[in-house]
């Protein structure tokens, strides 16, 4: 019954984390736990195994979308190395942190998170953008398929500083670091949505290889379960790049905000009850 479940989960979690470029680790991760620890179906489960779990997962979502957007050609590949960069040392930072993290403060800070992330993408369009990145950075253009263009930018420092932050949250959370760089390319570098979908999925199959040889070496990884949600993954992540290329920014955006915001507010239930 649980390889069952978690075949549906992975496949959600592919789907979902490509078509938004979260990665899944913020469907997988909570999830799993639901299913493993709440329903009684793998007891012994635990924040590490299930980031563990989360983090193998993603290195073939990321694969398979990357794969998939390359066709499009929305993969901003530079950028999606420098963001790599910066995210190495805080990736194995994280991993390294969450072997003392038990369940109710894995779910209360996940959930803060997640609903910090939705709040800031709620109010995305009523801020001003924030143009001192792209005037006082590295500066590209990109023109969609309806012909129209755009400027995104960022300074290189800042840049690095940034996935720092978030490749240690992502070691930490097992969540990709999609759902914090998409939101930050999209308010802050001012990056068209489907580009900063694409390159955060780029770097997110990137990130996943360090990630994974850190909760390996740590002994986080449940393998019999990479059984059923490898493929899972990757099915899914194919199919959530294959509809992304169909959907307008506008909707990818709101379909992040409502996922975000979800998930963090049942994750933060979790962890005070």
């Amino acid at each position: 019954m649980e390889f069952i479940l978690l075949v549906v989960i992975a496949l959600c979690s592919g789907l979902i984390g490509a078509l938004v470029g979260l990665g899944g680790g913020i469907i997988l991760v909570p999830a799993t736990l639901y299913i493993g620890l709440n329903m009684g179906l793998i007891p012994d489960m635990t924040p590490q195994k299930v980031v563990g779990l989360s983090v193998v997962m993603m290195i073939f979502t990321g694969l398979a979308s990357t794969l998939s957007f390359l066709k499009a050609k929305t993969v901003d590949y530079k950028s999606g190395l420098i963001f790599f960069c910066g995210s190495i040392p805080g990736t194995v930072l994280g991993a390294w942190v969450n072997k003392g993290v038990d369940l109710p403060s894995f779910n209360l800070y996940f959930g803060i998170l997640l609903i910090i992330l939705s709040t800031i993408l709620l109010v995305r369009d009523k801020l001003k953008p924030v143009k001192w990145f792209v005037e006082n950075g590295r500066q590209q253009q990109f023109t969609d398929t309806e012909g129209q263009t755009f400027v995104y930018g960022y300074p290189v420092w800042f840049a690095l500083l940034l996935t720092f932050g978030i490749g240690f949250a992502s070691g930490l959370f097992g969540i990709g670091g999609g759902s914090m760089i998409v939101p930050a390319m999209i308010i802050l570098f001012l990056f068209p949505p489907h580009v900063a979908v694409a390159t955060s999925m780029f770097m997110v199959f990137l990130t996943s290889i360090v990630n994974s040889a850190s909760h390996i070496y740590l002994g986080h990884v449940p393998w019999l379960y990479t059984i059923p949600v490898i493929p899972g993954a990757y099915i899914g992540a194919k199919l959530g790049a294959a509809l992304n290329k169909r959907i307008q920014s506008a909707t990818l955006v709101v379909a992040l905000r409502i996922i975000l915001l979800l998930m963090g507010i049942r994750s933060i239930i979790e962890g005070l009850w």
